[in-house]
């Protein structure tokens, strides 16, 4: 079969049948016009998120997003959950919670082993469906609009359980580069499934990433720094390019030795958070030197205000 051919069956679909080397100018944008926006995970206990307010303000930097309390939901106790909701409600910064129970956490070990870490990282069986979608309607009902989901199945279900109304319309999903995907077709499954935004690998080339963009109409969460444990990308000078052909899009800034497993993971409950709102500080920085370098290069590119009406923002 010429690959051609194939090609040509894939776009009959809506999937580009090659990678965009030409780069395309993104014709899409957020809701209120601007191209991208500004992420910033690890954000996970209410001293950090104080820290990380600061230097937004200090610096007139907006930190759009928070990928928050990725150690686990269940880890902090209400009252911190309720100042969480609320110091983030106070400056119109959407909050992407991460849900504590997960596979991660269970006594079966097969994602631990060489081979089962391949499978990914899925929940097990009902009762752990259950008890993830505990995890969240008890912050749903704190106030907090937004979570991070890995499982394409508790995408599915969370998604139904919105369209009956047992989760509020309001509510956003994210989708991790936990779950892996790398292609038009990845992307848009998790669109279908009812993804708010998701997080490609972060190691995809530009025209990879251009042609995801093709298929996608949500936002697209792009790593422009990222941890050593994942490579250790530090993508700045590409972004003025991510921006034009990713449009919209979210900038995250992951900086350190390793998320949520492995030697030096920063996103674990005995993690010093002095330690963390330091880095929180760093990432401010970070965010804008990138936005400094997207103007400087591609000026043409807007970055949304804090508050726009499309984000997750907490009503606690």
């Amino acid at each position: 079969m010429e690959m051609q051919k194939v090609a040509k069956a894939m776009e009959k679909v809506g999937i580009p049948g090659r990678d965009a080397y030409d780069l395309p100018t993104s014709p899409k944008r957020f809701p209120d016009g601007a191209w991208y926006r500004m992420e910033i995970s690890g954000v996970e206990r209410p001293k950090v998120l104080e820290a990380l307010i600061d230097e937004m303000q200090k610096r007139k930097v907006p930190i759009h997003r928070l990928i928050s309390v990725v150690m686990g939901a269940t880890l902090l106790d209400k009252a911190e959950l309720k100042d969480f909701a609320q110091m983030a409600a106070d400056v119109e910064s959407e909050v992407i919670l991460t849900p504590g129970p997960r596979s991660a956490w269970d006594t079966g070990r097969q994602l631990v082993t060489p081979e089962g870490g391949l499978s990914g990282l899925r929940f097990r069986g009902s009762d752990q469906l259950r008890q993830v979608i505990t995890d969240i309607m008890t912050c749903i009902d704190i106030g907090f609009r937004g979570f991070l989901v890995i499982d394409e199945g508790l995408l599915w279900l969370l998604n139904e359980m919105r369209k009956n109304g047992d989760i509020p319309q309001d509510v956003i999903f994210k989708v991790s580069i936990y779950a892996g995907h790398a292609s038009a077709a990845g992307g848009k499954v998790l669109q279908m499934l009812g993804a708010g935004t998701f997080n490609p690998v972060a190691d995809l080339s530009l025209p990879q990433f251009a042609s995801i963009r093709q298929a996608v109409d949500i936002p697209l969460d792009l790593h422009i720094i990222l941890t050593e444990s994942f490579g250790g990308y530090i993508r700045i000078y590409d972004g003025p390019e991510m921006a034009r052909v990713c449009a919209p899009c979210y900038f995250k800034i992951e900086p350190g030795p390793a998320c949520a497993a492995g030697p030096g993971a920063l996103y674990k409950p005995w993690v010093d958070e002095g330690m963390l709102a330091n880095w929180a500080r760093v990432k401010v920085k970070y965010a804008q030197i990138i936005h400094e370098v997207i103007q400087e290069n591609f000026p043409e590119a807007t970055m949304s205000e804090l508050g726009a009406e499309d984000l997750a923002i907490p009503k606690p």
